[in-house]
């Protein structure tokens, strides 16, 4: 199984995005690899009220929510926590988006649609480094 540690731990991951549907999408494809989903929000502010009480080892996170955005969220938990994993979900290529995300430290990204084994991939990516 793909998501457990080397100590037999599952990764521990919190899914952000206002779609419902991808939210399912990921836990599908995360849940039979080992990963564990921790937690689920559905915007931004939700998002980094969650983060505090369960602390991920990695959010996946959408660009384009209500109430807040992805990038302000993201921004918010990297101040509180530099090391923090994130990958950037978006339906959109925005050169800019891209430009802000990484000049907070966020270097990972993924586009939507994106297929089952191409999140757990990331993922594992972002835990390896």
């Amino acid at each position: 199984m793909k998501g457990l540690r080397t100590d037999g731990t599952a990764i521990r991951v919190m899914a952000v995005d206002d779609s419902p549907i991808t939210r399912k999408m990921i836990k599908k494809a995360l849940e039979p690899e080992g990963f564990e989903i921790i937690g689920e929000a559905g915007n931004g502010r939700d998002a980094v009220e969650l983060y505090n009480k369960i602390k991920p080892d990695v959010i996946t996170m959408d660009v384009t929510m209500p109430i807040m955005d992805g990038l302000q969220a993201a921004q918010v938990i990297k101040k509180q926590n530099p090391a923090q994993k994130i990958i950037m979900l978006s339906a959109m290529s925005d050169n800019d988006i891209v430009a802000e995300a990484r000049a907070w430290g966020i270097v990972h990204f993924c586009a939507k649609p994106f297929k089952p084994e191409e999140i757990v991939e990331k993922i594992l990516r972002v835990v390896s480094e």
